[in-house]
């Protein structure tokens, strides 16, 4: 009875993962073809760079806040199309491994590394259940962590897979602290109907990261750099191939194509936040680990 009702309680969540699955394994071909290779924020540093600019701006951004270099090995942990993995692959001379929830979105990323001769393979995985016989140098996640179910298992697992002193880097989606509930409501319930989400602050995510046994070395909110994004987005889903699938798909997928205007609002109105997190296994945490 009660793995019943916790499955059913599952269901009424904004995040469910089959229903995350489903929509990606559904969307993903088109997303590729309208959104390109990267599903992700883009980094405005001069203001009238192009998206895919952009966007490679803020893979290059965490890189540097991560310190990676050539030789690494990187675990890409909700890898959406791979390009995070292949770019850190073939401009910084990573080793990258990446894991999606998605069938569809690995079998692109896979073809996507073969083509350009990567050093990258993707895998099916959930990052709530993630097991390797390797560890990493770095843990690296973009806008991924906040579709997680048990944030603070996931971040217990990141640590558990980095190698000493190694690095976990995430940019992720949140919400300001001390929020009123009719902002909640108005701007933040919103979000998370739509884009399969929970939204938790950036404080929450330290907490957890430190109860995990890292160390937060670097923090920073991105919103004046990423908003540009969503401007982006909302004369992207303008295009009817979009809104005739959503109407074939049901109400969740015309929800999320809706829920473009509320990320809008989130980021307009200062209750959404776009963040980065970089944190370090030291060799003192490493030592109790392996002893306790």
């Amino acid at each position: 009875m009660a793995s019943r009702s916790t499955h059913l309680s599952d269901l009424r969540r904004p995040n469910d993962k089959q229903k995350i699955r489903e929509h990606y394994n559904a969307a993903s071909p088109l997303y590729y073809e309208l959104w390109g290779e990267h599903l992700h924020h883009g980094y405005w540093i001069k203001g009238y760079e192009t998206k895919e600019a952009a966007q490679i701006q803020l893979v290059e951004h965490l890189a540097r806040a991560a310190e990676i270099r050539s030789g690494q090995h990187i675990l890409d942990v909700g890898c959406g199309f791979g390009a995070s993995s292949i770019y850190l692959a073939k401009h910084l001379g990573v080793e990258a491994t990446g894991v999606s929830i998605s069938e569809i979105q690995v079998s692109l990323a896979n073809r996507a590394a073969r083509l350009q001769k990567a050093a990258a393979q993707f895998l099916v995985a959930d990052a709530e259940a993630m097991s390797f016989d390797k560890s990493f140098d770095v843990v690296w996640s973009v806008e991924s962590i906040a579709h997680y179910h048990d944030k603070r298992k996931f971040f217990a697992s990141a640590a558990n897979l980095l190698k000493k002193n190694g690095l976990l880097a995430i940019t992720d989606w949140f919400q300001r602290e001390s929020l009123s509930q009719p902002e909640r409501e108005r701007f933040i319930e919103p979000i998370q109907r739509a884009m399969f989400v929970e939204l938790e602050t950036m404080p929450d995510y330290e907490r957890w990261i430190r109860a995990s046994g890292l160390e937060i070395v670097r923090t920073e909110i991105l919103n004046e750099q990423c908003a540009r994004t969503w401007d982006i987005a909302l004369e992207i889903i303008k295009n009817r191939k979009l809104w005739r699938m959503a109407t074939r798909r049901g109400p969740d997928f015309l929800r999320f194509l809706r829920g473009f205007r509320a990320v809008r609002a989130g980021y307009r109105s200062g209750t959404f936040v776009y963040g980065l997190i970089v944190a370090k296994k030291s060799a003192l945490v490493t030592t109790r680990m392996s002893e306790s």
